[in-house]
Formats: structure tokens, C-alpha cells, sequence
């Protein structure tokens, strides 16, 4: 699974959210279900708990071939 970052994320990961790493979204995609964004018809979310730190993350991406898109990654809690 090759993971690529958008610009948007990229800005917000160096200025706000230091706290999400790479693995900790990676960790998110596979182990939560694949929920349709109901704003962009070809955008999924994954929903999932990080074990360690007991905090939901939600990450919206977007799926080709091989490829996943991060389009941005937030905490719920």
C-alpha cells in the first residue's frame, strides 16, 4: 500500500498535528471499515481507536490504484 500526503495535510501536519504520525494513520486504514464520505462521492473515511492513547481518529481518503490519498487526518475526542 503506497501511501501519498496532499498539501493540505502537509501544512497542517507541520504546523498543528505533530501528534499523528504515519503509522498511527496507517494503523487507522487497516483496521477500521471503508465509510463513504457523504460530502465527495469517490472519498472514504476510516474511523478507528488508537490503542495506546485511547483517542478515535478519523481519516478521510481517496483509493486508485494501489495508491491511497490522505486528504487530511483529525482527532474526534
Amino acid at each position: 500500500m503506497v501511501i501519498e500526503y496532499s498539501g493540505h495535510w502537509i501544512k497542517k501536519r507541520l504546523k498543528k498535528r505533530k501528534d499523528i504520525t504515519s503509522d498511527i494513520i496507517e494503523y487507522a486504514l487497516n483496521n477500521s471499515k471503508e465509510i463513504k464520505d457523504r460530502e465527495w462521492a469517490d472519498t472514504f473515511n476510516a474511523i478507528s481507536n488508537i490503542p495506546l492513547s485511547g483517542r478515535t481518529l478519523k481519516v478521510v481518503y481517496k483509493k486508485s490504484k494501489g495508491k491511497i490519498f490522505i486528504v487530511t487526518a483529525f482527532w474526534l475526542d
